[in-house]
């Protein structure tokens, strides 16, 4: 009997974020043998019904996800989960309460680790039940590396000629600053405040947000009348509203508001970088930016001592311009690489060696999966987790026409703006050029915002 690969499906949930990482994974595993469906994460949900029994890749282990995860086990695929934001997290009991769940983790066959430190996280999980942990890495890191950077210079290119030389500033207050007012969960939890029901950490960290994101828009201001004969490109979270930011691009004639593509070329041509407690504060590290952590209030709880380490602090604007200052001048450049290495090793497997795409790949090779699928479920079994898949899509759908609705297609268009397959195959030949691989792999339309690569 012939090898009957299992199907893979790769959700992508922010394309700037997660697209290009996943597009190098989908071809590392469509050329080893493996059928892949690549795409919006909301759409992967609509056809995994139609779809045999194969592995789910899931980025995240949440309790909003343990519904997905029952559908798609009734539906006999099996389910290979990491977290894609374990890399910048919280202290551990606030990382269990707020990202991982003991049912939907129970439900996972295998899971991926960033590195020793994450894996390690994973095994003290309380509602860990002794699934495979691989630590693999990130495939958003081999984008990083100095055989795939190259990756991204069309697109540095692009933006130095738009932009000639510019500071970068990174924002992450999406939790306060959403995109959908009502989603602004922290700002919520600080304004309802613990007596009003809302959790202590929660209710903290909200204050903690709201502070930094006042003190950002203060500095940034002072930040673009220290460097003016440089733009100042702010770069919003994906999931933020941009309008307070746009107010402030019509005081300021050398700030810029732009939040399109993903970061690396972004940081690529910056100069600088200015941040808070970021994951972009990491990549920076990884890509040799010169990077300023501008801490005005500070907090062992929710500040990130990983992203705190990698950069060069600053706590009040004038110390932040002068640091700026100096790297646009060139007399100041990021930390040395022993310290970087030192320092990321811990939390990232794949800085050298084989690509963290291939470590993956090899796990779901080892499993089994490239000689045979999962077993079919029972019948009933299949029929419950179609009826349910049918009428949870029902409902999404419904709820993609409801102005305001966090599944509302405005803003999954934010998330995920639309993309053709022949954009979708110009990244696999990138990729292609750089590593001699992947001549063979090939995508097309699987429907709408999905991707099938097949060699």
């Amino acid at each position: 009997m012939s090898p009957s690969p299992s199907p893979l499906l790769i959700p992508v949930e922010i394309q700037v974020r997660e697209l290009d990482a996943k597009v190098l994974l989908a071809a590392v595993a469509a050329e080893r043998g493996f059928p892949v469906i690549l795409g919006s994460r909301a759409f992967v949900h609509f056809q995994s019904s139609s779809i045999a029994p194969g592995v789910y890749l899931a980025k995240s282990m949440r309790k909003l996800s343990i519904r997905m995860f029952e559908i798609l086990r009734e539906l006999g695929h099996d389910i290979v989960a990491y977290d894609e934001e374990a890399l910048v997290r919280y202290p551990d009991e606030e990382y269990y309460r707020r990202r991982l769940s003991p049912k939907t983790i129970s439900r996972a066959q295998h899971l991926l680790a960033w590195g020793e430190d994450d894996a390690a996280v994973l095994r003290a999980y309380p509602g860990y039940r002794g699934a495979p942990i691989h630590v693999t890495g990130n495939p958003r890191v081999d984008l990083m590396r100095t055989e795939l950077r190259e990756y991204y210079r069309p697109e540095t290119e692009a933006i130095q000629a738009r932009f000639g030389e510019f500071v970068l500033v990174n924002t992450n207050f999406g939790s306060v600053n959403h995109f959908f007012d009502e989603l602004s969960e922290y700002k919520k939890a600080a304004q309802a405040g613990e007596r009003a029901g809302a959790h202590p950490f929660e209710a903290g960290l909200g204050r903690h947000k709201l502070a930094l994101f006042r003190h950002f828009l203060l500095m940034v201001p002072e930040l673009c009348r220290a460097v003016p004969d440089h733009t100042v490109v702010l770069r919003p979270q994906p999931v933020e509203n941009h309008g307070p930011w746009l107010a402030l691009a019509k005081q300021c004639p050398n700030l810029r508001v732009v939040n399109e593509g993903n970061v690396v070329p972004w940081l690529m041509a910056c100069k600088a970088l200015v941040a808070n407690s970021c994951t972009t504060e990491v990549e920076s590290a990884l890509l040799d930016v010169p990077t300023v952590n501008y801490q005005p209030v500070t907090s062992e709880l929710y500040d990130s001592a990983l992203a705190t380490a990698l950069s060069r602090p600053a706590r009040e604007p004038s110390e932040l311009c002068d640091r700026v200052r100096e790297m646009v001048a060139g007399t100041l450049g990021p930390l040395q690489p022993a310290i970087r290495r030192e320092i990321l090793s811990p939390h990232v497997a794949s800085l050298d060696g084989p690509l963290a795409a291939d470590r993956i790949v090899d796990v779901l090779a080892s499993s089994g999966y490239l000689e045979h699928r999962p077993p079919r479920p029972p019948l009933a079994t299949y029929a419950r987790g179609w009826l349910r898949n049918r009428i949870r899509s029902l409902g999404k759908h419904r709820n993609m026409r409801r102005p305001g609705h966090r599944n509302n297609m405005s803003y999954h268009a934010h998330r995920f703006p639309e993309i053709h397959a022949e954009d979708v195959q110009d990244r696999v030949d990138r990729c292609a050029r750089l590593l001699g691989r992947f001549a063979r792999v090939r995508v097309a339309a699987a429907g709408e915002y999905t991707f099938r690569f097949h060699t």
